[in-house]
């Protein structure tokens, strides 16, 4: 039997095996609303332009809107015969409106349907993606608001360095999904041109006018050359490259978190909700949320890596090798999504167990830093000779097991003369941390004006 789909050119339908590799509407169906969107802008350009008649782009624009009602409630039954989204719609639509569904693809091929879909799912994805981390920020924000004075150790090599807050620390990751957000936003305004009309690669010789369906569709206007139009996937890698970094983000914070709970740190508690009992261990809290978040950044990776590799070899300019493209893009961007849900939901809810962070950031010789400043400002010693003063006075603490505050004055002499009482008052972490006043540094003050910068900047 001839094919349903090609008709005069093939004189027999696909073997099984090709139909199953070939088909892609198992997934390219999350689709539907862009594609009949950019069908039915197509449609209205082509009767502006006496391509079709004001008639046929009625009855196909109604047609178009009576399949989007279906789908939108499910009610739509999909084939695997017809391939893909664009042959499933139009397929129904000759159903609906006979031979009129016919002109529908005057002037433009499945070449720059798809780029068209792609883009405006992509674009759509985007704005969620990035009301989703203007969310996060805002959690992050109030949970910085809350601690802006809540003492805890700050940590390079995961060993205890200097005295913070846990307001401080929350602000960093504020900036971080800052980035994010902008990553994002660049991408949409770089992807942010129509291919529709560049047709299979080599545009079109009817009268078309790519600028009024560019207009339609809420782009900035048509792009610039047909055989790039169809053969461009920039804009999903670069999606996918800022959410594999927004990912890589979210892991970090999902580690300290796992880190956080454990009851060797106590830092934080997170709700029932986040977290999962052991089937063997009553005693057990397992902090699942975050180590599902953390897991979760490998699909978003992958899915940047293999859409790299898919496209790396490809020639000018569309291959079927591109309909690869969808799947790996669909799951990390979903899983980035799902993620971005789950970490707001668990800092929203946590507890912060501020005895226990003051306490950790009692420990562990954390003020050193500061009697090293101190040393450079009250005795005007150079950094280096304070440091390694700093370093014996450490060894001297740690042989008694005692922090440095609890070094007699005279201890303190015996290693450097000039020393005097005064040195006490660098001493305590509450003094350590509101001493960091410099831009950008710990002190409450500055992450209180940290929280209201950004709620300025977020527009909250």
């Amino acid at each position: 039997m001839s094919n349903k789909m090609w008709g005069g050119r093939f004189g027999e339908g696909p073997d099984r095996i090709m139909e199953e590799i070939n088909a892609s509407i198992d997934y390219d169906q999350r689709f539907y609303a862009q594609d009949i969107a950019g069908s039915q802008a197509h449609a209205r350009m082509l009767a502006a332009q006496g391509i079709i008649s004001s008639a046929d782009a009625e009855q196909i624009v109604a047609g178009l809107d009576g399949i989007k009602a279906d789908m939108d409630v499910g009610q739509f039954t999909f084939s695997r015969e017809l391939e893909d989204i664009h042959m499933n719609v139009e397929a129904r639509l000759a159903d609906i409106i006979g031979a009129a569904a016919g002109r529908l693809h005057t002037a433009r091929s499945r070449n720059d349907q798809v780029a068209l879909d792609f883009k405006l799912y992509i674009r759509d994805t985007i704005d969620h993606l990035s009301e989703q981390l203007t969310a996060f920020q805002l959690v992050l924000i109030e949970k910085a608001e809350a601690n802006a004075d809540t003492i805890m150790p700050g940590y390079t090599h995961l060993q205890t360095a200097q005295p913070v807050t846990f307001g401080h620390h929350c602000m960093a990751y504020v900036e971080m999904f800052g980035r994010d957000r902008g990553r994002l936003a660049d991408a949409r305004n770089r992807l942010n041109e129509s291919p529709l009309g560049a047709a299979a690669l080599a545009g079109t010789s009817f009268p078309i006018d790519r600028h009024m369906t560019a207009k339609a569709l809420g782009f900035d206007g048509p792009t610039r050359n047909s055989l790039d139009s169809v053969s461009d996937r920039d804009f999903v890698l670069e999606t996918l490259s800022a959410a594999a970094i927004t990912a890589t983000h979210l892991s970090r914070l999902a580690e300290e978190i796992v880190i956080w709970s454990n009851p060797g740190f106590n830092f934080i508690r997170l709700t029932d909700g986040f977290t999962s009992g052991s089937s063997i261990m009553p005693q057990k809290r397992n902090p699942d949320a975050a180590e599902l978040v953390r897991a979760k950044s490998g699909r978003v990776i992958g899915g940047l890596t293999t859409l790299l590799i898919v496209m790396k070899g490809l020639p000018l300019a569309y291959s079927k090798d591109m309909q690869e493209d969808k799947e790996a893009a669909f799951d990390a961007l979903d899983a980035l999504s799902l993620s971005l849900a789950a970490m707001t939901g668990m800092i929203a809810t946590l507890t912060v167990n501020k005895a226990e962070m003051r306490a950790a950031a009692s420990r562990g010789f954390a003020t050193a830093t500061d009697l090293a400043d101190w040393l450079v400002r009250a005795l005007g010693l150079p950094f280096r000779k304070a440091h390694h003063v700093t370093g014996t006075l450490v060894g001297i603490a740690e042989k008694k097991g005692v922090d440095l505050d609890a070094l007699t004055l005279a201890e303190m002499q015996a290693v450097e003369a000039g020393i005097t009482d005064e040195v006490y008052s660098v001493l305590g972490v509450d003094n350590s941390v509101k001493s960091r006043v410099s831009f950008g540094g710990t002190a409450p003050d500055n992450v209180r004006a940290a929280c209201l910068w950004w709620r300025k900047e977020l527009g909250r």
